[in-house]
């Protein structure tokens, strides 16, 4: 197609004309702003007179962790209601009478939904000014902050647009959105504790009868959650090293997580597809 996309035009001048779009970016740069002024005026609180240039750090791993927490609740909400909303207002059925694909609907609500995403993410870097001012944390950190961002949003995005696609109400579509968020999110990462302890148990046992130690299958499956983990990765990135090392799967830990992401994202995004093809699915 040499023109753009009518169903993603239309999704974008929606998206970003609207007045909940608008209070939705307020709303997000308030909390932002709220977390890193709460945190500095803490700081100087402790000391003060004066502002702990160290501290700058601290903020950073904090705005960090708190922006994660922020798109893992908005993602997944913006993408859970683009397909099942157009079931309940009863205009799904014209849509699929279009010349566009399946696939291209999916597509033009996945850009137009992870856009406005990204907005969100750029509108914070402001934010990240003060860090800058008192330094502590190097260019490098801060990219690649952002680009674990882009990953994440990527298949927190596909999973609410696969439960919309699958689901018919959007009550029930963001919830289950929320919850495999959550189950990916805090799920994978008390499995991977409770390998690794299950591990620590294997290994004292067997150090005690005096056999040679050797990696086991737990602690792969452990280190492979812990690589695949959004809070994990950005410890990592942050240079906090929470991943516990122990297997070569042949890329870092910043490549297992980008490729295990975009590679399920894609998957859900085809699942997505073959789910709204009339050929499948007779509405």
């Amino acid at each position: 197609m040499t023109e753009i996309n009518p169903v993603l035009l239309k999704e974008l001048r929606q998206r970003f004309r609207s007045k909940k779009a608008s209070w939705l970016l307020a709303l997000y740069l308030l909390v932002i702003g709220a977390f890193v002024l709460g945190f500095t005026y803490l700081n100087w609180r402790n000391a003060p007179g004066f502002y702990q240039p160290y501290r700058s750090r601290e903020i950073f791993i904090f705005l960090s962790v708190a922006q994660l927490f922020l798109l893992a609740f908005v993602t997944p909400g913006l993408t859970a209601g683009v397909i099942s909303g157009e079931r309940e207002r009863q205009t799904l059925n014209v849509l699929l009478t279009t010349r566009l694909t399946a696939w291209q609907i999916i597509w033009s609500k996945m850009v137009s939904s992870s856009a406005f995403v990204v907005l969100l993410v750029a509108a914070t870097l402001p934010l990240y000014s003060i860090v800058f001012l008192y330094g502590g944390v190097s260019p490098g950190q801060v990219i690649g902050v952002f680009g674990f961002y882009l990953v994440t949003m990527f298949l927190f995005g596909c999973i609410g647009m696969a439960c919309s696609s699958f689901f018919k109400r959007t009550g029930v579509s963001t919830v289950t959105a929320y919850g495999l968020t959550f189950a990916l999110s805090a799920g994978t990462a008390l499995l991977s504790v409770f390998l690794i302890e299950l591990d620590r148990s294997h290994r004292m046992g067997t150090s005690a009868r005096g056999l040679p130690l050797t990696p086991d299958f737990a602690t792969g499956v452990a280190q492979f959650l812990q690589e695949t983990n959004p809070i994990y990765v950005l410890m990592e990135i942050l240079g906090e090293h929470g991943i516990e090392k122990g297997f070569n799967f042949g890329l870092p830990y910043w490549g297992v997580y980008t490729a295990v992401y975009l590679v399920a994202g894609a998957l859900l995004l085809y699942w997505s597809a073959r789910l709204l093809s009339p050929r499948r699915n007779k509405l």
